[in-house]
């Protein structure tokens, strides 16, 4: 896939990963539009782009809003070629995490992908192209500490963005997934003083785990998958390794990553 001309949407583009991969692509020479909850934020970025990208607030998640911003880039520059589905939230805890919190995780790191999925897959088929971008985790390969919504979606997005390329990727649709570890953005790092423990514990596991990329790393390193059309994005290459020992034994992983949590624990 050669991004230049192509038409893009970047869901959670008001910054962080989402923001990088908007400016990544404007300088392949894509057209985007960008979308995030926080308006401001969305226009703040299409802004410093120029005239080769348009924004828009609105919920990920919601039906409607994927429709507006499908249009919005269908009037502004053409049929939508790509889609990052990038939006995503790190809210919740353990087994105590409020229904109200599954329901937000669920919805924001899974069901977005799925009705973005909906809305623009049937005419890609027809026409015989298009790519679908999932910002999953490694947590969705591995698991997060601290956190069960969040594995648990992310392990979801993984899941989804498997069935999506297995069966529609002869339809000439192409699917990758973004599986990163700890990336520099407010999702890691939240300037929120009402952080909980989990999330305390969360941010501990995810910085010690392996070296904390800027949103522009992963950004170009998503491109060039997209270029090659790899299905798996790994910024931090030895997740791949950690999913290797976690498929040989499961049971030694296991052991091992409650080791890994009593440790952090006591930090």
């Amino acid at each position: 896939m050669d991004v230049a001309g192509k038409v893009a949407i970047v869901t959670g583009g008001g910054g962080g990963i989402g923001g990088a991969i908007a400016h990544a692509l404007v300088d392949a020479g894509a057209k985007v539009v960008v979308t995030d909850l926080d308006e401001a934020t969305a226009h703040h970025v299409a802004a410093a782009l120029g005239d080769s990208a348009a924004a828009i607030g609105g919920d990920a998640s919601s039906d409607d809003h994927i429709d507006a911003a499908v249009r919005l880039a269908e009037s502004s520059f053409g049929p939508v070629d790509l889609y990052f589905a990038n939006a995503g939230v790190g809210v919740g805890g353990g087994v105590d995490t409020e229904e109200s919190v599954w329901d937000l995780t669920l919805d924001i790191n899974l069901r977005a992908h799925i009705r973005a999925a909906r809305r623009l897959v049937p005419e890609w088929v027809e026409r015989g192209s298009g790519y679908f971008v999932s910002t999953a985790s490694a947590a969705g390969l591995l698991t997060q500490i601290g956190n069960a919504p969040y594995s648990v979606t992310k392990h979801a997005a993984v899941g989804f963005a498997e069935w999506l390329n297995i069966t529609h990727g002869d339809d000439g649709i192409r699917v990758s997934c973004l599986c990163p570890m700890g990336v520099d953005t407010k999702l890691l790092r939240s300037d929120d003083d009402s952080v909980t423990e989990d999330q305390k514990l969360m941010r501990r596991a995810v910085e010690t785990a392996g070296a904390v990329l800027t949103p522009g790393a992963v950004a170009a390193i998503v491109l060039e998958a997209v270029a090659d059309e790899r299905f798996l994005i790994l910024p931090h290459p030895e997740v791949l390794e950690m999913y290797r020992h976690k498929g040989a034994d499961y049971d030694r992983w296991l052991r091992g990553m409650r080791r890994y949590q009593t440790a952090l624990r006591g930090q």
